[in-house]
């Protein structure tokens, strides 16, 4: 129990105290999407994230996420959205449109691919933006150093096909409004369930902030 406690105060101590004890004024949002996808798969990862933001960052989540679908007018009361799972995913005509809106207005997009997602995530944001493409986020974009280093890009997290851990954005006229994270599983790291390594855990929160940052400055 000892042992517990001081992961977690390790983990989570801020590099700085804010002393900010004003109410909570932003949420983390996760996407709530058909297909039969695991959408609700990473059950702490966004409120570890938000704890770990506001102690590293000084922002203001309130830990508690929010579920949204990607068709409602809610998607646009939160600044940064999340999707995780193993599987499929259909955005309708409506939805896509609306994420699309979503997307080009400020809103950003994280995908984790927690194992499996990759050939379903790849068609249904091509149903979003039919003129872009997933490509590969190059090591020196801001992403991977606005807060923590990275200077190797996207941090392996856990082991999924053993291949090496890759960042692929959507870029809408030249900004990054979508990353998506494959063979690194991010959300994992974030989560509290996976008895995964101090060291892991923290390089999955620092990246995870780093996209918080970059999506607040961009």
């Amino acid at each position: 129990m000892m042992l517990r406690l001081i992961y977690y105060l390790l983990l989570f101590s801020p590099l700085v105290s804010f002393g900010n004890n004003n109410p909570p004024t932003l949420r983390l949002a996760l996407l709530k999407y058909a297909g039969g996808g695991d959408w609700y798969n990473d059950v702490n990862s966004l409120k570890n994230l938000a704890l770990f933001c506001n102690q590293k960052m000084g922002t203001n989540f309130d830990p508690d996420y929010v579920t949204v679908e990607p068709g409602s007018a809610e998607l646009f009361a939160n600044p940064i959205t999340y999707m995780t799972g193993h599987g499929n995913v259909i955005f309708s005509d409506a939805e896509a449109l609306n994420l699309r809106k979503y997307l080009i207005g400020g809103g950003f997009l994280i995908i984790n691919d927690d194992y499996g997602m990759d050939p379903f995530i790849r068609p249904a944001l091509k149903k979003v933006f039919p003129e872009l493409s997933l490509v590969e986020i190059p090591i020196n974009h801001p992403v991977y150093h606005t807060l923590f280093q990275f200077r190797g890009g996207m941090p392996k997290i856990h082991e999924h096909d053993n291949k090496p851990a890759q960042g692929y954005g959507l870029f809408w006229e030249g900004r990054l409004v979508a990353l998506y994270n494959f063979e690194s599983d991010l959300g994992d790291g974030w989560d509290d369930i996976h008895n995964d390594p101090f060291e892991l855990r923290l390089k999955a929160l620092q990246m995870g902030a780093n996209i918080v940052k970059y999506a607040f400055e961009k």
